[in-house]
């Protein structure tokens, strides 16, 4: 998929998406002295526009009229014509028991994860008008082209991911990295795909995209409404950041509003998965320790306050990243394949990250890694990677991975979000030497940043290490090649976030290992 504008159409259509971006934006900056963060506005611009778009569907001839509200004599007045005639007091009110009244409605629908639980976080009366008189009902909603409101929400949330206060950068994952494993994995009408750690929405988006382009005017009936109604669908823990998520897709054309909702709220690793899929694409949450203990097959169990038990899983383990590498593993149908982000310490790890790899190599397909560089991910400190992997028929006698073909991104490769950010066209090199219409691999060459290691080599090294480096940074042997100073700051600022994590994830070890022994002392 293009990433760039190429005809005078699509240009017109960023620049209305601009323009749209710029009005909403500008209403952020007014709510921040009350204390709404970014991502909070991001929040209740979804729930306000949400509820404009309802009544223009609403409001359209008979023969286009579409009923998203509830229905009955105690909704008659209420929704968006409610909120234009109040002010004051009387309109915080009104919204405030607007919403809590919509929670309850259309179960297990787009609409009712959109309201349930949502709570109005704008407080003073008279910008609540604003935002709801001048701004909102101004402009069509449901007269705007697809990718112009759709582009301009994910506009709202890029620049939501960059308040570091709110955290909300670790649901982000950047748009030029989905774009680039899109192009390599190449969906396809018939795949079912999820993330089981879907944040906002940007793997299934860039999925559903990628189909619509693709295959366009191609696409059967059956085939979009597939794409609509279950064949694309996402988890994720946190009920506001899948509320956005469900926005984010909504606002693309992907779902209905009182149709099954595609992003579930839920802890992805608390059972097996009821559905599989072809095609799973995800960057779980970063972090090392969990507070949950998976019970795997080999029986083990960590000290924690509570416990899943999977079978499915090879091992028990506390560490989320490779849980969730073994939550996709067991997510994948036959033939099926993923693309995962993951940091560094699941590809050296020992104990459980060694018993996973070891397996992974063995019963998968482990065909691609590509080596991030930092600097990329609006959530710092983070050391990351995209491990590619099929799933195999059981096949005993032979192990499914032959070559693991990885690619060296990081070596001399220096990245900021603002001075030199991460775009389509640095990974183009990358997606070229993946080769994606190559099923078989058999045409890919080596480069200087792209090697290839055999089974056995993997097998052998200390503790299945994958994490394998082979290029010097010449900004090493060559003081006046050293990176811009703000390249520098940032990567020492990285590096020290991602120690104080470990260091984090080590106190919080301690701290339970001295809980559980007071707690035996205590029996005793």
């Amino acid at each position: 998929m293009t990433t760039a504008p190429t005809t005078n159409a699509t240009t017109g259509n960023t620049t209305e998406a601009r323009r749209l971006v710029d009005k909403l934006w500008s209403y952020c900056h007014v709510l921040r002295d009350d204390g709404v963060s970014t991502i909070d506005y991001v929040e209740q611009l979804t729930l306000l526009v949400f509820l404009k778009m309802a009544h223009e569907a609403q409001s359209r001839p008979a023969m286009f009229r579409e009923q998203i509200m509830p229905e009955g004599p105690e909704w008659e007045g209420r929704g968006w014509p409610e909120l234009l005639k109040k002010s004051g007091a009387a309109l915080e009110v009104a919204y405030t028991n607007l919403l809590e009244d919509l929670g309850n409605q259309r179960q297990n629908t787009t609409f009712h994860l959109i309201f349930n639980g949502a709570r109005n976080r704008v407080h003073d009366p008279a910008k609540l008008k604003r935002l709801i008189s001048d701004l909102i009902d101004k402009e069509s909603w449901s007269g705007q082209k697809t990718d112009i409101k759709g582009d301009a929400y994910e506009e709202l949330l890029a620049r939501g991911a960059e308040d570091i206060k709110s955290g909300a950068g670790q649901y982000f994952t950047p748009r030029p990295l989905i774009q680039a494993i899109i192009d390599c994995v190449k969906p396809t009408p018939e795949d079912t795909i999820t993330d089981p750690a879907s944040g906002t929405g940007g793997f299934l988006l860039a999925a559903a995209e990628h189909i619509f382009k693709e295959y366009g005017s191609n696409l059967t009936p059956e085939q979009r409404e597939h794409l609509s109604s279950g064949g694309i669908w996402g988890n994720e823990l946190v009920r506001n950041t899948a509320r956005l998520a469900a926005m984010n897709l909504y606002l693309h054309g992907i779902g209905h509003s009182t149709g099954p909702a595609l992003v579930h709220t839920k802890d992805a690793l608390a059972a097996p998965p009821d559905q599989r899929a072809s095609l799973v694409l995800a960057n779980p949450p970063f972090g090392k320790k969990s507070s949950i203990t998976v019970y795997g097959d080999d029986g083990k169990a960590a000290r924690e306050s509570i416990a899943y038990e999977r079978r499915d899983f090879w091992v028990t383990t506390t560490n989320k990243q490779l849980n969730f590498v073994q939550h996709i593993a067991s997510l994948l149908e036959i033939h099926g394949r993923a693309a995962v982000v993951v940091p560094d310490n699941v590809l050296f790890e020992g104990g459980a990250g060694e018993t996973i790899r070891r397996r992974l190599l063995k019963e998968y397909d482990v065909h691609t890694l590509l080596r991030l560089p930092t600097g990329i991910f609006y959530a710092g400190g983070v050391k990351a990677n995209v491990l590619f992997f099929e799933r195999k028929p059981a096949r005993p006698e032979k192990p499914w991975t032959e070559k693991l073909w990885v690619y060296d991104f990081r070596t001399a490769q220096h990245f900021t979000l603002k001075q030199n950010p991460l775009t389509r066209a640095s990974l183009e090199d990358f997606v070229q030497c993946y080769r994606p219409d190559d099923e078989d691999r058999s045409q890919r060459v080596e480069t200087e940043r792209f090697k290839s290691f055999t089974y056995e080599e993997l097998a052998a090294r200390d503790k299945a290490n994958l994490d394998i480096l082979w290029l010097r940074d010449p900004s090493l042997d060559d003081a006046d090649s050293l990176p811009a100073p703000e390249v520098l700051a940032a990567e020492i600022v990285e590096d020290l976030q991602a120690a104080l994590s470990e260091f984090a994830a080590i106190a919080e070890t301690l701290q339970q290992a001295r809980g559980g022994n007071e707690a035996d002392i205590a029996d005793e």
